[in-house]
């Protein structure tokens, strides 16, 4: 089966006519047809012989191929079940295991433990674009027992993930990321290489995982709170932002901005996550 590539595009439309399969524009169905990119996506995940990998959204399997042939172990959790009967022609590999279920369901930590005994494990994805930030704040808020995350999203939202203070692009999930690992964009992948063609080009963002917060925190619960509401409307001081999206007194919010040694007067996109942790720090003290 390894001779057979599945992201050349002839064997790809052959074997989904063959099961009548129809693209699912509500689930965000692009696949990915060239293999240079597959390979280029396993190489920024670092994957080798004593990995793991959960991938979310198989699809058709092309990056699935990649992942099996390099990897100890892959998990692929893929949430329309159309797709058994591709699977079962495409990807007889004896290191695969397909779970056909809502990957915001399952309780991935208990999966690793069940699946992945003296594995690290990485979790690595083309990520369907309406869902990339919800699942990609479900590994990091239930701090998921990875060593690194490396997914292909669209561009503009791998440069939101990336993000450092002092950009448009800078925001609540650039700090999440930030918080909780080194993220870097691997690479820019154009709309040509996938079937079908989205409208928008791609980028694969590589995240390692810190192995504790970058910084800490009496309350990560309130840390994040006063990320949010200092984001909550961005054209707006920190004062005035924090003033209107947090129900305490906004005198108190001023002092704790001073105390924090920050200008009140400043935005919210130019502050690192060092100051927002101080800030966080004086607001709940």
């Amino acid at each position: 089966m390894e001779e057979k590539k599945l992201y050349s595009p002839k064997i790809m439309k052959e074997i989904l006519e063959r099961h009548g399969f129809e693209f699912s524009k509500g689930l965000g169905q692009n696949f990915i047809i060239d293999g240079n990119i597959i390979n280029k996506i396993v190489e920024a995940a670092g994957i080798d012989d004593n990995t793991g990998v959960i991938e979310i959204g198989p699809g058709f399997g092309t990056l699935t191929q990649g992942l099996c042939e390099r990897a100890k172990k892959v998990v692929a959790i893929e949430i329309d079940k159309s797709l058994r009967p591709v699977h079962i022609d495409t990807l007889g590999y004896d290191n695969l295991k397909i779970i056909y279920d809502d990957f915001m369901k399952i309780d991935i930590n208990k999966l690793i433990e069940d699946e992945f005994e003296g594995l690290k494990v990485k979790l690595v994805a083309n990520l369907p674009y309406y869902i990339t930030t919800p699942i990609i704040m479900k590994v990091l808020e239930e701090k998921i027992n990875i060593s690194g995350i490396t997914v292909m999203v669209q561009k503009e939202v791998a440069h939101r993930l990336s993000a450092k203070p002092g950009g448009k692009d800078y925001g609540a999930i650039s700090l999440a990321v930030e918080y909780r690992a080194d993220a870097r964009i691997s690479l820019i992948v154009p709309s040509t290489v996938f079937m079908p063609r989205p409208k928008v080009d791609s980028a694969v963002i590589t995240m390692d995982i810190l192995d504790k917060p970058r910084v800490m925190v009496s309350d990560e619960k309130k840390l994040f709170a006063v990320i949010r509401a200092a984001f909550g409307q961005r054209r707006k001081t920190i004062h005035n932002s924090l003033s209107s999206n947090l129900s305490i007194d906004k005198a108190e919010i001023k002092e704790a901005i001073e105390r924090a040694g920050l200008d009140p007067g400043i935005r919210a996109e130019m502050l690192s996550i060092y100051e927002f942790a101080k800030l966080a720090e004086e607001i709940y003290r």
